[in-house]
């Protein structure tokens, strides 16, 4: 029997004895353990969060990536929220958080990491463990570097750092975007990334078994990228990506001089982030936990209770309050 099966029998077990013997303090972990749904004003913006878990337990600020939003992380919060404060905001432009046009805000990873900075401090987060995957990423070792007595621990998946994690076709025409910004031609030739066929794509492919891939996700990502405006939002993004490779000696940096404790749970057949990301880490990192997963972009679609069970393992080592 697999850890990962264990650990959910364990904890069905102990919610079922909980409830049938009416134990002291079950209700509150009860009620700990709904996810709440938030919104917080930073920049004159609201940023709509999910929250769960105990305000005094060690927090986990998750960071997600594209075209998704927080909802990325609906298995995986009520999976750790009665042991864990978990927090997860969404950008500027992405799921219910406001959406000024692109010609009023400036979509770059620099502004959406000060973004979150902020929101984090509103919220009242002094420490910290991330949780960061594709262009949560960018954003969040943006955070660590800037506050590393901030960060307890980092759980990267799916999530680059690293020149080899680029190094694939995906990246051709958004190489090429980067190289010509001011061409329309090369802008528009990325717009096929933003489709529904797309979207999907990036759900279902590299997974072993595409029935455990729920439809909702796609559906809801593609419809909040179907508002009207957010595709240019999103091109201007994928040209902001472009910021991020001549920071990674800095992360690189971060990673050596700091050493977060960092849990790798990488889902490997991921062709936008190859396993070929992955590796690199290692060079870095004394304190690392390294597995990939047969598993594709979305790892937590259809891999979150093996995701959960190497969180609570690590975390029980690493994440303080």
């Amino acid at each position: 029997m697999s850890r990962t099966t264990i650990w959910n029998l364990a904890s069905a077990l102990a919610i079922l004895t909980s409830l049938a013997l009416g134990l002291p303090g079950s209700a509150l972990a009860q009620q700990s353990s709904v996810v709440k749904y938030k919104t917080a004003k930073v920049e004159g913006l609201d940023i709509f969060y999910r929250e769960a878990g105990p305000q005094d337990a060690p927090t986990i600020l998750l960071l997600h990536g594209f075209p998704t939003s927080s909802q990325m992380f609906r298995n995986l919060i009520p999976a750790l929220s009665d042991k864990y404060h978990l927090i997860a905001p969404d950008y500027p432009g992405y799921g219910h958080s406001s959406m000024p046009s692109h010609d009023k805000f400036s979509y770059t990873f620099d502004h959406l990491a000060q973004v979150i900075d902020k929101f984090t401090e509103q919220v009242g987060l002094t420490n910290y463990a991330l949780y960061v995957q594709d262009y949560g990423a960018p954003i969040g070792f943006r955070l660590a570097a800037q506050h590393p007595e901030r960060i307890t621990a980092i759980v990267v998946q799916n999530g680059n750092a690293y020149e080899e994690g680029l190094d694939n076709d995906f990246w051709q025409p958004v190489k090429a975007y980067w190289n010509q910004p001011t061409n329309q031609e090369k802008r528009d030739a990325l717009r096929q990334l933003l489709t529904y066929d797309a979207t999907k794509w990036q759900y279902v492919h590299g997974v072993k078994d595409p029935e455990l891939v729920s439809p909702d996700g796609p559906a809801e990502d593609q419809f909040l990228l179907d508002r009207p405006g957010n595709n240019e939002i999103q091109l201007d993004m994928f040209l902001s990506y472009g910021s991020n490779p001549p920071l990674y000696p800095k992360w690189q940096e971060y990673f050596r001089k700091h050493q977060p404790p960092m849990l790798i749970a990488w889902g490997k057949n991921d062709l936008i982030f190859p396993a070929a990301g992955a590796e690199p880490y290692k060079r870095d990192l004394k304190t690392l936990e390294f597995h990939l997963l047969d598993a594709g972009h979305f790892a937590l679609e259809s891999n979150w209770p093996e995701i959960a069970a190497l969180m609570r393992d690590f975390l029980d080592k690493h994440a303080t309050k």
